[in-house]
């Protein structure tokens, strides 16, 4: 049996989850300066909803079909395969990406009436967890079933992880994906313009 032969050693729980916070850790800067941002302007959520799109889909989708994940789990020696063991395309990227990406680009929507709703005055005479409560209040009526929607999904995500051989997510069922340790001898090699790379 060759190397490239060789069963896949797929990611267990814990490894995946040091990878998570690892990635929160790269994304920290950014979320300092939305937050201090935030504080500032009551429009800004508006003004960054566009910009933060495109980075969230740049860090979970453009890196996850170059290098095969996110810093997180590049750090973590860890590569998002498809089934058979090969790097994965877009398709399978932007699938695994889809679910969190469309409950936080709507939680997001449903602030935008909300911050709309408020006077700058009122913005910044509330402290940061009244403002919250507040923008919650002001939040149409569908906001929080999509929060507790978005939290059973989170949930749900940790308990299929944890019960099948593979350690697939929910979102590795609806990619078709794995999550496989790297062998020691293997390079980090972007998978863009390969000729046998997916598309």
């Amino acid at each position: 049996m060759n190397e490239d032969e060789r069963p896949l050693n797929y990611g267990g729980f814990w490894v995946r989850f040091d990878a998570f916070w690892l990635d929160l850790f790269v994304m920290l800067p950014l979320a300092a300066f939305v937050f201090w941002a935030s504080q500032r302007s009551r429009l800004f959520g508006i003004y960054y909803f566009f910009p933060g799109t495109l980075i969230g889909l740049f860090y979970n989708v453009y890196l996850v079909r170059r290098f095969g994940g996110t810093p997180g789990k590049l750090i973590m020696r860890l590569r998002i395969r498809n089934l058979g063991g090969d790097p994965v395309g877009y398709r399978e990227a932007v699938l695994r990406f889809a679910p969190e990406f469309l409950l936080g680009t709507l939680l997001s929507i449903a602030f935008l009436p909300a911050l709309f709703s408020m006077t700058d005055a009122e913005y910044h005479a509330l402290s940061f967890m009244e403002r919250s409560q507040r923008l919650v209040q002001l939040a149409p009526a569908w906001f929080k079933p999509l929060q507790i929607t978005q939290q059973i999904w989170m949930w749900s995500e940790f308990i299929v992880l944890l019960t099948n051989r593979k350690r697939r997510a929910l979102h590795d069922f609806i990619a078709g994906t794995v999550v496989v340790r790297e062998r020691p001898n293997q390079a980090l090699q972007p998978t863009a313009g390969r000729s046998d790379a997916p598309l």
